[in-house]
């Protein structure tokens, strides 16, 4: 809930929670049990940002986050947490929102290029090896030398034939280049572009400023929703999207600082899935843009059910925390309390350790940075309620939002571009062409040293013929006269 320009999160008996809008690009974390009430905390946040004039990204993984578009309704729950926290002022509202789907069935597609995903990224989308990916790494390389555009699978398999034909020529000037490491590649291509791979490659590609829309009524940001119900069940492909749209964010974002509000909210659900589908190169360049984004305007918020699913050099840098209830069963569980403890300043008035374990569902322990950039002494709350409707939408409502969208028809065809493929395939063309008329003029040729051969040999016959008839004239004729 946006109040008095400040983000109200949560309240207890004592105080109220903020978080500082100019803080917001510290990054976050939101930690907890399933069912403890990070899908409600993420919801208020969301919104609060939007109301604030900041857009966010998010992804929805369930299909409850989509209730966001409409309009909240009263209930027992509800009325009873809004009187219980006295929430003077607080009204039901829906925000700005707009749906995005990789399949284009819940949402707008969103696809990006061969070329823009990256060799590194696109290597883990294969499972790659890693002399696999170094002779991806060669082939990006040559396209890019040659002027060759790749933009679907079906440019990178082009491409990928067209390096093995000449790899001979190629190895010389960019190293080894094998048969086998080319087939194996191309397999896994073959392979992605059945399993989707095709949807989440082609034109046009997502634009990313499309994320930086304002509603022009009430200058509300736009929600962003990334309908991942389906994508969730390939994790790999999950994660690859979200760190590519992170990427393509901070190379496209300027330099801005510190400002009195980000210009972006991401948020990581699912967060320790990048982790675990991750090679160690490519979470050291996750590392990197965490700890520089910050800069260009952009707060990261990452969303998991332990902080300990989160790498330590990344954990550090994120400033405000939302930790819900944890339950321990194991040793690793205890553990995990404990570090979750660990990571805020201490409250006197209750145990940290003891608080995790008996929180209730919607409570949460809770330390925002200050304005001076110092994380506040942690404090128990119970979460606000969302302004907007809990569970999901219809389908219905779903088209009929995504039919009067802003972005309506804008990606939803696909356009075919002329790229590597359509290069080749003309360069191809054009040698069996060459090839055709080089074959031609042989056979023209052979055709005319045979033909004047055969001239040649018809006239000798011709020539003996004479010849011989002559000599037999002249035999019959001296015959005669000698014995007349």
């Amino acid at each position: 809930m946006y109040k008095n320009e400040k983000i109200l999160v949560g309240k207890n008996s004592k105080k109220e929670v903020y978080l500082l809008p100019k803080m917001a690009n510290r990054h976050g974390l939101i930690t907890g049990a399933s069912g403890s009430g990070k899908t409600i905390t993420l919801k208020v946040l969301a919104e609060s940002f939007s109301s604030a004039g900041v857009p966010v990204f998010l992804v929805d993984v369930k299909g409850d986050l989509a209730g966001m578009a409409f309009k909240g309704e009263s209930n027992e729950n509800v009325d009873k947490r809004i009187k219980n926290l006295n929430l003077e002022g607080f009204t039901f509202e829906k925000f700005p929102t707009t749906f995005y789907d990789m399949y284009g069935v819940s949402g707008h597609p969103i696809r990006t290029t061969v070329k823009s995903v990256g060799f590194r990224l696109l290597s883990r989308m294969l499972d790659l090896t890693d002399s696999q990916e170094e002779v991806l790494g060669v082939v990006y390389k040559i396209c890019e030398d040659e002027g060759l555009e790749l933009i679907d699978l079906n440019d990178l398999d082009s491409a990928l034939s067209y390096v093995n034909d000449k790899r001979k020529e190629y190895s010389s000037k960019y190293g080894n280049i094998s048969t086998q490491t080319i087939t194996s590649i191309k397999r896994a291509v073959l392979n992605l572009n059945s399993d989707s791979g095709d949807l989440f490659f082609g034109t046009p590609a997502f634009d990313i400023k499309d994320f930086m829309k304002y509603d022009t009524n009430n200058g509300y940001g736009y929600i962003n929703i990334l309908d991942a119900q389906k994508l969730f069940k390939s994790p790999t492909t999950y994660v690859i999207l979200l760190l590519w749209l992170l990427t393509t964010i901070y190379n496209e974002m300027d330099e801005v600082g510190d400002l009195e509000k980000p210009k972006l909210v991401f948020f990581f659900d699912e967060a320790h899935l990048i982790f675990s589908e991750m090679k160690d190169s490519v979470i050291k360049q996750l590392i990197t843009i965490v700890k520089l984004i910050r800069s260009k305007g952009i707060g990261l918020y990452f969303i998991s059910q332990s902080p300990t699913d989160i790498k330590d050099e990344i954990l550090s840098q994120l400033g405000n925390r939302v930790q819900h209830v944890l339950r321990a069963y194991t040793k690793t569980d205890e553990k995990s309390i404990l570090a979750a403890a660990n990571s805020f300043r201490t409250n006197k008035e209750f145990d940290t350790v003891e608080a995790i374990r008996l929180l209730g569902t919607g409570e949460a322990l809770v330390s925002f940075q200050n304005e001076k950039g110092e994380p506040d002494i942690v404090e128990k709350v119970t979460i606000l309620p969302p302004q907007s409707r809990m569970g999901t939408i219809t389908t219905e409502e779903r088209n009929e939002l995504i039919k009067n969208s802003r972005l309506y028809k804008k990606y939803e065809n696909v356009k075919d571009e002329f790229s590597a493929k359509e290069k080749l395939d003309k360069l191809n063309k054009e040698k069996e062409e060459e090839l055709k008329k080089q074959e031609i003029v042989k056979e023209e040729s052979k055709v005319y040293k045979t033909s004047k051969k055969s001239k040649n040999t018809l006239g000798k016959r011709v020539e003996n013929k004479i010849i011989n008839k002559g000599t037999t004239k002249l035999v019959n004729y001296l015959f005669k006269k000698v014995f007349k």
